[in-house]
C-alpha cells in the first residue's frame, strides 16, 4: 500500500540470467506437463464427481468448475457480447456525428442494456443505493458518507435479502473456485445460509443471473464510495442535477458495469468532459480495434487450452487428489491455478478496458504476469491496478498511510485489507487470505527499511558486491514469493487447499520438496526482478 519505489538492479552476468529464464521457463513447461499427465490418468474419477464438460476439440474433456469463468463465458455468448458490441458502435457513431451528446447517449444505452440483463427489480436495486449514497454525500461528511455505504453493502447479509438466493450447497461448491473480484478479482458477497431458490422467489429463472446483479451491486459499491468521498472533498456544487447525472452515467458506464476495472469518479469525470481531439487514437483506431481484439482472442484461447489439459479447478476441490499429487504435479497444480487466475482477468478486464480506451478513457492497466511477481505489495500494484489505486486514494492514504510513522502505516493497511475482505464477502478463508497479505506487506515493508538503513547499507556496500546484493534480494524474494503463493492457494481454493500445501511442502516435504521450491522461485525473482528493472 505504499508508493513505487525506483527500482535500481545490478545488472548480471547474460549466461547466468539466460539460465534462470531457462529453469523458469522449463519448471513451468514440465510441472505443467505432470499436471497434465495426472490429470488424464484420473479423467474419469473426475468426471464422475465433478462432471467435466464436453471439450470444444474433440477427445478433449473440459473443466468447468471454476464458476467465474463459466459464468462470463456463458453470458458472453448469450448477451453480455453484443451489448458490448453495441455500445462500440454507439459510442463510434456519437462521436463522429454527434460528440456533444456521446455522455448522455452511452448513459441512456449503459441503463438500457442493465436492464434488460437485470430485469426491473435488479435495477431498482441499484437505484435504490444510488440515490441513498448521493443523498447522504450532499451532508459532505466523509465518516457519515462510509457509513452509509458500508451498510448498503452490508444489505446482502441481510435475511430478507438472503432469501432470494440459490441453494447454499450448489452455490457453494461453485464458489469456492472463483475470485471478484479484487482483485478480483472478486467472489461474490453473500452469505450461504438459507435453502430458499431463486425460482422460488420469481427474481429470476435461474441463479447466474442473480450473481450478475451480485456482481454489479459489489463493483457498484465501489463506484458510490467513490462518487460519495469526491463530493465531500470537493467544493460545494450548485448544480445537484448535473452531478446526479454524472453519477448516473458513472454508475452505469456499461463497459466496466459488472466487472470492472475500476476507474474512480473525479478520472471518469475529467476524461468524459475532454473535448474530441485528433489524434492517433481516431485514426488508427480500427488497427487499435483490431489488434486489441486480437491479443484478448489469443488470452482466450489459452485459458480455454489450460482448462482443457489440466483439470485444475476440478483437483483442487478434492482432498485425495491433492494429498495423492506427485511433487512436480503439486507444483504445477499452484502454478496452473494462478495463471489462470492472470490470464482469466487478462481477458475479463480485456475486453471492458479496450471499449473505455476508444471512448478516449484512460482505463488501469491490465495485470502483470504473476510468475514475475515476487512480493506481496508487487502483487497488489501490478495486478489490479485499479483496485490498488482505489485503495491509496480512499482508505490508506486519508488514514495517514505513510506519512505519520508506523503505526498509522500498520493501521491504513490493515483497514484497506479488512475493507477487501469485507468487499468479497468477508468469510473464513478470505480472513486468512487478508491476514497473510497484510503481514507480508509489513514484513516486506520491515525488511526495506532495515537494509535500506544506514548502518545496514553501509555494510552490505562495504563487503558485497552490486550483483551479490541482487542474489540476496532475489532469494529473501523466493521466501516472500512462496507465502505469496500460499496466500493466493487459500483465495483461489479456500483454507484446504492451502493447509495441504503448507502440509506437503513446508512440513513433510521440508527436505526434499521445499528446497528445490525455493530454488526455481529464486529462478522466478530473478526473473521478476529483471524485468520491473527495465518497465515498458
Amino acid at each position: 500500500m505504499t508508493s513505487k519505489p525506483k527500482v535500481q538492479l545490478a545488472p548480471l552476468p547474460w549466461p547466468e540470467l539466460l539460465l534462470y529464464w531457462l529453469l523458469s521457463f522449463g519448471s513451468h513447461l514440465y510441472s505443467f506437463y505432470e499436471l497434465h499427465r495426472f490429470s488424464k490418468e484420473h479423467e474419469a474419477g473426475l468426471d464422475r464427481e465433478f462432471q467435466l464438460d464436453s471439450g470444444l476439440i474433440q477427445g478433449f474433456k473440459r473443466d468447468a468448475a471454476d464458476f467465474e469463468w463459466t459464468l462470463w463465458t456463458k453470458w458472453a455468448k448469450k448477451s453480455l457480447l453484443w451489448t458490448l458490441i453495441g455500445h462500440g458502435v454507439i459510442s463510434r457513431f456519437c462521436s463522429i456525428f454527434y460528440p456533444r451528446f456521446r455522455a448522455a447517449v452511452l448513459t441512456v444505452y449503459g441503463f438500457l442494456a442493465a436492464s434488460s440483463l437485470l430485469g426491473i427489480k435488479g435495477v431498482t436495486v441499484l437505484l435504490l443505493h444510488l440515490v441513498l449514497s448521493f443523498s447522504v454525500a450532499q451532508l459532505k461528511r466523509p465518516a457519515l458518507s462510509w457509513t452509509c455505504n458500508l451498510l448498503l453493502l452490508c444489505t446482502l447479509h441481510i435475511r430478507p435479502l438472503q432469501e432470494i438466493q440459490p441453494n447454499p450447497l450448489t452455490a457453494r461448491e461453485r464458489l469456492c473456485h472463483s475470485r471478484v473480484s479484487v482483485v478480483a478479482r472478486q467472489e461474490p458477497i453473500t452469505s450461504l445460509s438459507t435453502h430458499w431458490t431463486l425460482q422460488e422467489r420469481g427474481w429470476y429463472d435461474s441463479e447466474e443471473e442473480y450473481y450478475l446483479l451480485l456482481f454489479s451491486v459489489a463493483v457498484g459499491s465501489l463506484r458510490l464510495i467513490s462518487f460519495s468521498l469526491e463530493h465531500c472533498w470537493g467544493p460545494s456544487v450548485r448544480n445537484g442535477t448535473l452531478q446526479l447525472c454524472w453519477l448516473f452515467s458513472y454508475a452505469f458506464y456499461h463497459p466496466f458495469f459488472y466487472n470492472g476495472p475500476i476507474v474512480t469518479y473525479k478520472d471518469y469525470v475529467e476524461q468524459m468532459q475532454r473535448p474530441a481531439e485528433e489524434s492517433d487514437r481516431h485514426k488508427f483506431g480500427f488497427r487499435y480495434l483490431l489488434l486489441r481484439s486480437g491479443r484478448i482472442l489469443m488470452w482466450w484461447c489459452i485459458a480455454e487450452y489450460m482448462i482443457h489439459v489440466m483439470y485444475m479447478h476440478s483437483i483442487q476441490s478434492n482432498e485425495t487428489y491433492l494429498e495423492i499429487l506427485p511433487p512436480w504435479a503439486l507444483g504445477g497444480l499452484a502454478l496452473a491455478l494462478v495463471q489462470f487466475f492472470f490470464v482469466k482477468y487478462l481477458v475479463l478486464f480485456g475486453v471492458p478496458s479496450m471499449l473505455a480506451t476508444l471512448d478516449q478513457l484512460v482505463p488501469p492497466h491490465l495485470p502483470l504476469c504473476v510468475s514475475i511477481m515476487y512480493s506481496f505489495t508487487g502483487m497488489w500494484r501490478h495486478f489490479d491496478k485499479g483496485l490498488y489505486r482505489w485503495l491509496l486514494r480512499y482508505i490508506y492514504v486519508p488514514l495517514g498511510g505513510s506519512h505519520h510513522g508506523v503505526r498509522y502505516k500498520m493501521l491504513s493497511t490493515a483497514l484497506a485489507f479488512g475493507f477487501v475482505c469485507l468487499w468479497h464477502g468477508g468469510h473464513d478463508y478470505l480472513q486468512y487470505w487478508a491476514l497473510m497479505n497484510w503481514l507480508g506487506v509489513l514484513v516486506e515493508t520491515g525488511l526495506k527499511a532495515l537494509f535500506g538503513s544506514a548502518l545496514v547499507y553501509s555494510f552490505f556496500e562495504r563487503h558485497f558486491s552490486a550483483a551479490t546484493r541482487r542474489r540476496c534480494a532475489a532469494f529473501l524474494s523466493a521466501f516472500s514469493t512462496a507465502m505469496l503463493i500460499l496466500s493466493n492457494l487459500v483465495f483461489l481454493g479456500g483454507i484446504h487447499v492451502g493447509r495441504i500445501f503448507w502440509k506437503r511442502v513446508f512440513l513433510q516435504g521440508w527436505s526434499t520438496v521445499a528446497p528445490p521450491m525455493l530454488a526455481f522461485l529464486y529462478c522466478f525473482a530473478q526473473v521478476g526482478l529483471e524485468w520491473t528493472s527495465h518497465p515498458s
